[in-house]
C-alpha cells in the first residue's frame, strides 16, 4: 500500500535571482510554501509538495531540487499552458526588496479539480498560505477546497498569511486570510503582516485575535525578538538566537518548515518553536531562500550550544 508524505506544502514555486555583492545574481529557488517543504524535508519530515509548473527549465529545475530532497512530486503537475514563475530579491539599506515576474504563472492556473484527494486525505497536517491565495481566484479556490478535505479527514491544517499587497488589495487579503485562518490547527503569522491585517500591534493582542478567530495554536514570529506561542491554555516568549546573519530572505519559511517538522515529531508547539527559532536563525547566514537552509543534524548542534554564529557549511 503507498504511504502518502505526513506534510502536504500546498502553493506556488518560484525560481528566484538574488543580487550578490559584486551586483551580479544568483539563481536559486523559493516560492514561500515550496521552501517550507524543503526546510521540513531537511528536519526529516515525510513532504510532498501540490502545486503546477511549467512545461519550462525552471520547472524541471524544480522537480529536480524536490526530488534531491527527498520531496514527494506525485502531487506536481505539469502543464503548457503556464509558465513557472521567477523573482528578483536586491538588497538595499532598508533589507531585501523583491521583484516579480508571476502573471499567468502555471500554479496561478489551479483549480479545486487538481487536488490529489487520497494525498490530503492521508496526511497529518497540510501547509498553505495568503500567497497560494492571492495569486488568483481559482488558486484561492483550490486552497479553501483543500482546507475542507483536510478538515473532514481530520488533517491539521497549518497556515501562514505571508501579506503580499503587490498581489491584492487589503480589504480581500484581510476576507481571505481571516477565513482561512479561522480553519487553522497551527497559525504561522508574522508580527509585520499580522499587525496590517488584523490592525493590531501588540503581540499578544495579535495572538489573541487569531485564537479568537478559531486558530488552535499561534507562533507569532517576532523577528529578532523571537516568537510568541499561544494556545488558548497557555502562552510563552521565546528568544531568538543570535547569528552573524548577512541574508533573511527566506527565513520566515525555514520557521515554519522547522515548526512543521518538529511538530510532527512530537507534537508540542513551544518545544517545535524553539527548534524553529534556531533553524530560521541558521538560515540567514549565507543568500538565498534554500541554499542556506540547514540539516537537522546542524539545528541539534547549535541548539546545544554549537556553530550558532560561525559561517554556514
Amino acid at each position: 500500500m503507498m504511504q502518502f508524505p505526513e506534510l502536504l506544502c500546498l502553493g506556488e514555486p518560484m525560481l528566484e535571482f538574488n543580487q550578490q555583492a559584486d551586483e551580479r545574481y544568483l539563481a536559486g529557488h523559493g516560492g514561500d510554501t515550496s521552501n517550507v517543504a524543503v526546510a521540513a524535508a531537511r528536519q526529516g519530515a515525510s513532504v510532498g509538495y501540490l502545486t503546477r509548473i511549467g512545461r519550462d527549465t525552471f520547472g524541471e529545475s524544480f522537480m529536480e531540487l524536490w526530488e534531491n530532497e527527498g520531496i514527494d512530486t506525485s502531487g506536481v503537475e505539469t502543464c503548457a499552458d503556464g509558465h513557472t514563475g521567477i523573482y528578483f530579491v536586491t538588497h538595499g539599506p532598508d533589507g531585501h526588496r523583491f521583484s516579480y515576474h508571476r502573471a499567468g504563472s502555471a500554479a496561478s492556473l489551479m483549480t479545486p479539480d487538481f487536488l490529489p484527494h487520497g494525498m490530503i486525505r492521508d496526511a497529518k497536517i497540510l501547509h498553505i498560505s495568503g500567497i497560494s491565495m492571492a495569486i488568483s481566484n481559482s488558486a484561492a479556490d483550490t486552497v479553501f477546497a483543500a482546507i475542507a478535505l483536510a478538515r473532514e479527514a481530520g488533517v491539521k491544517v497549518s497556515v501562514d498569511p505571508n501579506l503580499r499587497l503587490k498581489l491584492w488589495p487589503l480589504d480581500r487579503a484581510r476576507t481571505m486570510t481571516h477565513a482561512a485562518m479561522a480553519e487553522a490547527d497551527i497559525a504561522l503569522p508574522g508580527l509585520d503582516d499580522a499587525t496590517i491585517l488584523t490592525g493590531k500591534s501588540d503581540p499578544d493582542a495579535i495572538a489573541d485575535f487569531y485564537l479568537g478567530l478559531g486558530a488552535k495554536t499561534v507562533a507569532l514570529t517576532l523577528g529578532e525578538a523571537g516568537c510568541l506561542v499561544a494556545t488558548n491554555a497557555q502562552r510563552e516568549r521565546i528568544p531568538s538566537r543570535p547569528v552573524d546573519a548577512v541574508d533573511a530572505t527566506g527565513a520566515g519559511d525555514t520557521f515554519d518548515g522547522c515548526f512543521l517538522a518538529n511538530f510532527l515529531r512530537n507534537g508540542d508547539p513551544y518545544r517545535a518553536a524553539h527548534y524553529a527559532n534556531t533553524g530560521a536563525a541558521l538560515s540567514t547566514r549565507g543568500f538565498g531562500a534554500v541554499g542556506p537552509m540547514p540539516k537537522r543534524d546542524q539545528v541539534e548542534t547549535a541548539m546545544t550550544g554549537g556553530g550558532a554564529k560561525g559561517d554556514s557549511d
